[in-house]
């Protein structure tokens, strides 16, 4: 069974991909690593991030294809976060989710396919 970590990309950011670029928004190019959250963290992720941001999506990258290059890091919150430390491009998505509907908070919603999918096996334990 494969698993999932999770990129938000804005309408613009998957633009760019598409177009044949890197899968990666300002705060990746800052940081040195492509930010990712598991089924559990995402939608912590639209809240705090992404208010008000119509034509987000949600891209699905297997941990097993990333291989070596997914580091889990401690941040928000204590939790262990998925980075990745390689480029990744459109070959790498093996599933988008448009995200058009919007909760109490204004935050795209993420789909349940999403939020119900198991957590990587690679997450270290709390």
């Amino acid at each position: 069974m494969a698993h999932f970590v999770y990129k938000v990309l804005t309408a613009a950011q998957l633009q760019a991909v598409e177009a044949g670029g890197p899968m990666e928004a300002p705060v990746d190019v800052a940081d040195g690593f492509v930010h990712f959250s598991t089924s559990q963290q995402v939608q912590e992720t639209l809240n705090k991030w992404f208010k008000g941001q119509a034509g987000c999506v949600i891209a699905a990258v297997s941990c097993e294809e990333i291989g070596a290059a997914l580091r889990w890091e401690i941040s928000r919150g204590g939790d262990w976060f998925p980075h990745v430390y390689a480029r990744l491009s459109r070959r790498h998505i093996k599933q988008l989710w448009a995200l058009d509907t919007f909760n109490a908070q204004g935050a795209p919603s993420a789909p349940r396919d999403v939020t119900d999918a198991p957590e990587p096996a690679s997450k270290p334990a709390p």
